[in-house]
């Protein structure tokens, strides 16, 4: 585990210059992409730009290997896998922050959060999944049983995760293919591959069989179509842009596709909500992870009789939020993803300023580290709330009753998530039905969730099918039909 040994390291300066794992083969290439600290600017390392016959490499092995693992076998590695983990918590999350600029809080979260995914699927990998049907139910009835079972993928699964969540995203694509004995090529972002490349070494050690999970790096422009339209693949898992995944949707054609894209995910604060406890949901909501997740809180739907209290409360915690140096285990926040990121968010705030929004914190910049940022008075359908903005931003939008925080909730294209804050039944009932999310979370920020549990969205934010350790288990599976005589 070359790469884990490298950790010990880190800190001191040393660059990773690292090999892609195809079948577990170290694989290099004289072409490489540089990756950088978003907060130092420090080289961090450099990782293969894969040719296309390095895709096709891939691909050919993982179709070709048939995994013979069995359930208590699967479940075995995933829980290895998982005790690695942890007990390399720290090192793992200093990578994560190096790469990503995430501060500690964040990257150690991360962490358990990705050590959750494999004791779900270590779990769910011994649950058996199969139904059985009577056939005598009607007149014309046989004395039959039909059988159900779930069997891997014939081809691979093609996987492509983004920079936000540079590990615990890989372990939701991996760990479901583990365990219902899939085998599956990954493309980590460009932006932060090294975290990828640690789980598949960790994976490996657990006693992976290697063909059935090989990380590819290289640059999307290149690759990115073999990604997609390869002749070994069978299905196709993506989680990022709304953009993106338009284009894999158009492009991969007939291949099964689950696609988790965007969101623009609102909390709704009720003139009867407790504003304490609103306050704080929005702060974390949209403040973890550098406001990067696609379920951080984008928008805040206020009740005009109590926003100009909620306004008040939310000012003072987002002032109270430390950010910097991702590495001090003392701050709330990083970096995020680069200075390109900060320089759009800084843009979109002007913008919704100079279409009546008031500026109340925060909207300074340097590099890649942006403050915490409030607004009030921010028009429902100025671009900073009407698209993703995908940073620390608290953009405040007032309404005048409930028919119309609905209204302005469902007024973009996303539909992923939601957080609902209010003690009305009568509100919460009328919020689950009207709400054109996938989720509705009350009293709770947008993307609560268990690992396990079902997770996507509908419109823009998604086709409707869900991930999760349990709905990706079922995506990644065919299921056979078998019936016998039953006298």
């Amino acid at each position: 585990m070359s790469l884990l040994n490298d950790l010990k390291e880190l800190g001191q300066g040393k660059v990773l210059h690292q090999k892609m794992r195809i079948a577990g083969e170290l694989v290099g290439s004289e072409r490489r992409i540089e990756v950088f600290n978003p907060y130092s600017g420090a080289l961090l390392g450099s990782i293969p730009k894969a040719s296309l016959a390095d895709v096709q490499h891939a691909f050919r092995t993982a179709k070709q290997y048939k995994s013979r693992l069995t359930r208590f076998e699967r479940s075995k590695i995933m829980l290895r896998a998982a005790e690695i983990m942890r007990a390399n918590a720290d090192a793992i999350s200093d990578l994560i922050t190096a790469e990503a600029g995430l501060c500690k809080k964040d990257t150690l979260y991360e962490v358990g959060r990705a050590c959750d995914v494999f004791l779900f699927a270590a779990n769910q990998a011994l649950v058996d999944d199969g139904q059985v049907f009577s056939c005598d139910l009607t007149p014309h009835g046989k004395q039959r049983k039909v059988y159900t079972l779930r069997e891997p993928l014939l081809g691979a699964i093609s996987a492509i995760t983004p920079f936000n969540h540079p590990l615990n995203q890989v372990a939701h694509k991996v760990a479901p293919a583990i365990a219902t004995n899939n085998r599956m090529v990954l493309k980590p972002s460009e932006k932060t591959p090294f975290s990828a490349l640690l789980l598949a070494d960790i994976l490996y050690q657990a006693g992976l069989p290697p063909e059935m999970f090989s990380v590819i790096t290289g640059d999307p422009r290149e690759i990115a179509d073999e990604m997609l339209t390869n002749s070994d693949i069978d299905l196709v898992t993506f989680t990022g842009g709304v953009q993106i995944g338009k284009y894999i949707a158009a492009k991969a054609v007939y291949k099964r596709q689950v696609l988790e894209l965007g969101g623009n995910d609102p909390i709704i604060v009720m003139e009867d909500a407790n504003l304490e406890e609103a306050a704080t949901l929005a702060v974390s909501g949209s403040y973890k992870n550098s406001g990067q997740r696609c379920t951080a809180v984008k928008r805040m739907i206020v009740h005009e009789a109590v926003a100009d209290k909620f306004v008040e409360l939310l000012c003072a915690k987002t002032r109270a939020i430390k950010y910097g140096d991702p590495m001090d285990a003392q701050n709330d926040m990083g970096t995020v993803i680069d200075e390109a990121a900060a320089i759009a968010f800084e843009a979109k705030v002007k913008d919704a300023v100079a279409h009546g929004a008031k500026l109340l914190v925060g909207n300074e910049r340097r590099g890649a580290l942006y403050a915490p940022t409030v607004l009030d008075h921010v028009p429902f359908d100025c671009k900073l709330v009407a698209d993703e903005t995908f940073g620390p931003v608290s953009p405040v939008i007032r309404c005048k009753d409930i028919a119309d925080a609905i209204r302005i909730s469902n007024s973009t294209p996303y539909g992923l998530s939601s957080s609902v804050c209010t003690n009305r039944l009568d509100y919460i009932t009328r919020f689950v039905r009207e709400l054109e999310v996938g989720t509705v979370n009350v009293r709770e920020v947008p993307g609560y969730r268990l690992e396990l549990t079902p997770f996507g969205g509908i419109k823009d934010s998604g086709l409707g099918y869900k991930e999760g350790v349990l709905e990706a288990m079922k995506s990644f599976c065919n299921t056979k039909t078998y019936s016998l005589p039953w006298e």
